[in-house]
């Protein structure tokens, strides 16, 4: 694996961590820059918001910057952002910052993931982007509690200066670590970039991801009360709980990589079936401890680490360039948004254990997202078997069967 794709991690590491920045220093953002807890909330929503419709954008306006000069100007928008968040005046300031953050960070991941393709061989993209995300991984797992320990012993200030220091050590390491590419795919102007997205299989491909990633964050976002309020859990025993579901995507984040290449749609279907499992059985068994707590574990290893399979589907559907991966991860941002916002809605209406149930139901559609996929690459292999005549012919539509 090439060096540069573990430094191209530590950028999306760097991304994430912001990302979740605000969720850990909700008290003191609230009475600093005084603010309600629910405003404090929208900069959440702000950001991703401004990572699924504004990323696409910036990516777009990129298009003829060779890669790596792409990379260094988003790092400079990311930069000016958490400057700006460290330094607000006000509410209305650090809804700025949140909001060119989250667009300067919804680009890199289409650029990064875009260079992954091109970094290395198509046999092991699979792997590669699993190294890449293993910084959202971690992102996840290490970005709340770092960001609450920042705020509680040093400020909530603290914390965006920390980010806006690991953004210059990390745009560094890329300077150095990340080589030139000749920019081949940016010869095309915008038109030609856009035909791609006439393709319908494309937006059934990219529709899965939403659904993959909505089952699971319509769950992961209100695991504190279903924990707390359901299962019985003492609120000090939650982060423990969170820091062992964090460390379960990271394991089945290296697992999912190292299939993903071969076997993208079966990994799929399989993924998503345990998923509709584990949230079904969470949403049944929340109120006993040890069920509970395997359920939930194993959300952790079958929900967010479909990513690489994700991200190899869509790149088969459409092309491995930085727009298409960069509106992937705007869908991807919308399952975030879709399953926390219908999950709070259907705490309103059904209670804690609504969310659970909705998640169940996310999954239950990211299967059938899968079917025509599943039809188109099951039929035609036989017919191709009988045409070719030949042993070596027949093998690349078993292969096709499996992908």
């Amino acid at each position: 694996m090439p060096r540069a794709i573990y430094v191209l991690a530590l950028g999306i590491f760097t991304m994430v961590t912001s990302e979740f920045l605000v969720a850990g220093l909700m008290p003191q953002m609230a009475a600093g820059l005084d603010a309600t807890i629910p405003q404090i909330g929208y900069l959440i929503t702000a950001f991703a918001a401004a990572m699924a419709l504004g990323g696409p954008f910036l990516t777009v306006a990129l298009l003829k910057v060779p890669p790596k000069r792409a990379l260094t100007v988003l790092f400079a928008v990311f930069l000016a952002g958490n400057v700006l968040a460290a330094t607000a005046s006000g509410y209305a300031v650090m809804m700025a910052a949140r909001i060119i953050t989250g667009i300067a960070s919804q680009a890199f991941f289409g650029v990064a993931l875009s260079m992954c393709a091109r970094l290395t061989r198509p046999e092991v993209r699979g792997r590669a982007v699993s190294v890449a995300l293993n910084g959202l991984m971690l992102g996840t797992l290490l970005g709340m509690p770092l960001s609450t320990l920042a705020g509680e012993h040093f400020g909530w200030r603290a914390a965006f200066w920390a980010v806006a220091g690991l953004t210059v050590l990390v745009a560094l390491a890329t300077a150095a670590g990340v080589p030139r590419l000749e920019h081949t795919e940016g010869n095309a102007d915008f038109r030609a970039e856009l035909a791609v997205f006439r393709r319908p299989r494309l937006w059934l491909t990219l529709s899965t991801s939403t659904f993959v990633i909505g089952a699971t964050f319509s769950a992961f976002s209100y695991l504190n009360p279903v924990l707390t309020g359901i299962t019985g859990f003492a609120t000090g025993t939650v982060p423990l709980l969170l820091i062992a579901y964090g460390a379960a995507t990271v394991l089945g984040n290296l697992v999912v990589g190292r299939l993903a290449d071969r076997y993208t749609l079966p990994v799929l279907l399989s993924g998503l079936a345990l998923n509709l499992l584990f949230l079904t059985g969470f949403a049944v068994l929340a109120g006993f401890r040890v069920p509970a707590v395997l359920c939930l574990l194993g959300i952790g290893l079958v929900g967010v680490t479909m990513n690489p399979a994700l991200v190899i589907r869509v790149q088969r559907a459409g092309n491995a360039r930085p727009l298409v991966n960069t509106v992937h991860s705007s869908f991807i941002t919308c399952g975030v948004i879709l399953g926390s916002s219908l999950g709070g809605l259907a705490i309103g209406s059904f209670g804690l254990r609504a969310p659970l149930w909705l998640g169940a139901a996310l999954a239950a559609a990211g299967i059938a997202t899968l079917v025509p996929d599943l039809v188109r690459r099951a039929v035609p292999a036989p017919a191709r078997d009988a045409d070719a005549g030949t042993a070596g012919a027949a093998r690349p539509a078993r292969v096709e069967a499996v992908q």
